[in-house]
């Protein structure tokens, strides 16, 4: 049976789009977009989300943890569900923050560092790169994404060119969803279901 592994933040873990600060909601299971994605996908495949709200690329959160590093939790993870058919990786929401003042350029070295542990890994046959939706400065978490629609301009071009020099798939989700007005950060649950089948049509691709 072939593993498919998503690796990713909050959008990955299914968070709903946030009223309020401190507010822990989730989506049903079959709701989530890796959830949608292994049944469109079908029985034969063996689908793990690994989704941490607040997940970065490469950075240790000064304010939610370093545990919420990318980098630092990734070999751990690949050496738990190894070996691995496909790998989604969606990254990329949470380093838009002002606490780490970085570009949508850093943000896409900081993935390819990632691909590279990938790489090295040796358990990992093949990978998609998802552009997270852009983030919007809306309700409460505005100030929290302060200045990110600026910071994050182009970087879904950057995301697929560091996915192509990799050899890696790529996938825009932005090209197909929006994140929630409510908060400018989550997907809803119609997203989730979109992005699901975008998925799923692009693992049977990519797997041929």
């Amino acid at each position: 049976m072939p593993v498919l592994l998503a690796y990713g933040d909050s959008n990955t873990h299914g968070t709903v789009p946030l009223r309020q600060l401190g507010e822990m909601g989730r989506l049903p299971l079959d709701e989530r977009w890796v959830s949608v994605m292994g049944r469109a996908l079908g029985p034969a495949w063996e689908v793990i989300a690994e989704g941490q709200p607040g997940r970065t690329t490469v950075h240790d959160d000064p304010v939610e943890g370093a545990h919420r590093n990318g980098l630092r939790v990734l070999p751990a993870i690949l050496d738990t569900h190894r070996p691995i058919d496909m790998m989604i990786l969606m990254l990329g929401t949470n380093d838009l923050k002002p606490r780490f003042s970085v570009s949508a350029f850093d943000i896409a070295a900081s993935v390819a560092r990632l691909l590279a542990v990938v790489r090295a890994s040796g358990v990992v046959a093949d990978a998609i790169v998802v552009a997270p939706a852009p983030v919007r400065e809306k309700g409460c978490l505005a100030g929290m994404f302060e200045g990110a629609e600026a910071r994050g301009a182009g970087l879904a071009g950057r995301l697929g060119n560091v996915a192509r020099e990799a050899g890696y798939g790529f996938v825009d989700a932005g090209a197909h969803v929006e994140v929630d007005p409510v908060d400018g950060v989550h997907l809803g649950r119609d997203a989730h279901r979109v992005l699901g089948g975008v998925m799923a049509a692009a693992v049977k691709e990519r797997m041929g």
